[in-house]
C-alpha cells in the first residue's frame, strides 16, 4: 500500500488543485480527531486519502475507495505533500509517473459501467479472481470474437493484466475491481458461456468469504446460457470436498469431476504444484435450464434534508439488524465547512458492501458509488432512510 510518513506540514488550503490532483474537502473523525479523510480526484477517479497523526503523521489511500491503477494514489500523495510543504520522513512512493503501458486503461471499468451498459452484443465469458491473467489472456486471444470479463480485487494483478492488454493490443477484455459475488447479480440471465473460478482462496478459517456457495452457484446457473459451464479448479482437497457437497445440495444438476486434468494454459502456481506432485481438482457444472429474465430496477435516491447532526451522532458506532440484512454505522466524520460523512458496512450478512454516505445541506449521496442494484440492497437502503429519520 503506498504511504508517506510526514514530520510536519503547513495548513492545507482545501479545496485546491495541485498537479494532477484536486482536493475537495476534509472530514475529521468525530471520535478520533487525529484521523481525517480528504476527498480527492485524479484523472476523473474519486477516492479518499487517509491521514493519521498518531504516533506520527501518515498519509495513504483509504482502503474502501482506493482506485486502480496505483499511480493515481502515488500522484495524490505526492501532490498532497506539495500542497502542505511537508517534510517527508519515509516513503514507499517513488514516482507518480504512469507506466507507458497504462497510458490507456479503458479495459478497467467501474462497476457502474455494468449497471448501466452491460455488454450483451457477443458471446460472453467471466473469470473470477484472474490473478496473473495468464488464463484470461490466453482465452481472449483464442476467442477474439468473444468478450471476457475479468473480476479481481488484487490491485497489482489488475495492473499486470492492464499492461499485457496494452502490450498485446487485446480489445476483448474488460476488467472490474469488485466482489464477484455481488457482481454476478448485475449480469442478465442466460448470456454467459463460461464462468471460470480457478484456484480461489480456500478461506479455511473464514468459510463465509469463499466465492463458491449455494447462493453463488444458483446465481451462476441463472446467468449461464443453456449448456454454459461453471468451472471450478482448485489445488485444495478441503475446498474440493466443500464445493462438491455444495454443488450436490442443489435439487438437480449436471456435474463433471476431473482430477489432475491438463488444460491448454496453466498458472505459475499450478506449474509449481505439479512439480510438487500436488493434486488438482476440477468441478464443472453444465447448465441445462433457461432462467427467467432478471429484473433489478431499483433506485437508491434519498429524500432531502437528512443532515440531522443529533441523529447521526446517535447512530455512530451502532449496528442495526433486520430480516435479511444489517447496517453498521462504523465511523462518523465532520466535514470542514459543513456536512457529515458516515463510513458504513451494509447489505446481506454473507455479502456486505463497504462504502461512505455523504450528508450535505440538502443532498445525501453514496460514495464512491451506489450499492449494487439488488433487491436485498434496496431493502437495506429503505431501512437506512428510516434509521436516518429516527
Amino acid at each position: 500500500m503506498p504511504h508517506i510518513h510526514l514530520q510536519e506540514r503547513s495548513a492545507a488550503h482545501i479545496p485546491s488543485q495541485v498537479g494532477r490532483s484536486r482536493f475537495d474537502f476534509i472530514a475529521t473523525n468525530v471520535n478520533h480527531v487525529q484521523e481525517q479523510l480528504i476527498a480527492t480526484e485524479v484523472a476523473q477517479k474519486k477516492f479518499f486519502i487517509l491521514l493519521k497523526d498518531a504516533p506520527k503523521r501518515l498519509i495513504k489511500s483509504d482502503k474502501i475507495t482506493r482506485p486502480s491503477p496505483t499511480y493515481l494514489i502515488h500522484s495524490a500523495l505526492l501532490d498532497y505533500v506539495t500542497l502542505t510543504n511537508a517534510k517527508v520522513l519515509s516513503s514507499n512512493v517513488h514516482t507518480a509517473e504512469k507506466s507507458i503501458h497504462l497510458q490507456e486503461d479503458h479495459a478497467l471499468k467501474p462497476v457502474a459501467f455494468f449497471t448501466e451498459n452491460f455488454p450483451t452484443d457477443r458471446e460472453l465469458h467471466i473469470e473470477i479472481g484472474f490473478g496473473s491473467g495468464r488464463h484470461l489472456i490466453h482465452q481472449a486471444l483464442q476467442h477474439p470474437n468473444a468478450l471476457f470479463i475479468g473480476i479481481e480485487i488484487h490491485r497489482p494483478s489488475i495492473e499486470q493484466v492492464l499492461k499485457q492488454i496494452s502490450i498485446q493490443h487485446i480489445d476483448n477484455i474488460l476488467l472490474v475491481d469488485y466482489d464477484a459475488r455481488l457482481f454476478m447479480e448485475l449480469v442478465p440471465s442466460n448470456i454467459v458461456s463460461n464462468i471460470y473460478v480457478h484456484f480461489p482462496v480456500p478461506w479455511d478459517k473464514k468459510p463465509h468469504r469463499r466465492v463458491i456457495s449455494k447462493a453463488f452457484i444458483e446465481e451462476a446457473i441463472r446467468v449461464l446460457s443453456c449448456n454454459g459451464q461453471l468451472e471450478l479448479r482448485t489445488d485444495s482437497e478441503r475446498y474440493y470436498h466443500y464445493a462438491y457437497e455444495t454443488f450436490m445440495s442443489l435439487r438437480q444438476l449436471s456435474l463433471e469431476i476431473h482430477k489432475n486434468r491438463s488444460i491448454a494454459v496453466s498458472s505459475k502456481y499450478e506449474d509449481r504444484w505439479r512439480l510438487m506432485e500436488k493434486n488438482i481438482y476440477d468441478l464443472i457444472l453444465i447448465n441445462t435450464e433457461e432462467s427467467p429474465p432478471h429484473q433489478n430496477n431499483v433506485c437508491f435516491d434519498f429524500p432531502e434534508n437528512l443532515l440531522n447532526t443529533v441523529r447521526l451522532h446517535e447512530l455512530n458506532g451502532n449496528t442495526i439488524t433486520f430480516e435479511g440484512g444489517f447496517i453498521h454505522f462504523e465511523r462518523l466524520y465532520a466535514i470542514e465547512g459543513g456536512g457529515m460523512l458516515f463510513r458504513l458496512s451494509l447489505g446481506s450478512f454473507e455479502r456486505p458492501e463497504h462504502l461512505y454516505l455523504i450528508f450535505k445541506e440538502k443532498e445525501t449521496i453514496y460514495f464512491p458509488q451506489e450499492p449494487i442494484a439488488t433487491r436485498t440492497n434496496y431493502k437495506v437502503h429503505q431501512q437506512l432512510i428510516k434509521e436516518l429519520h429516527g
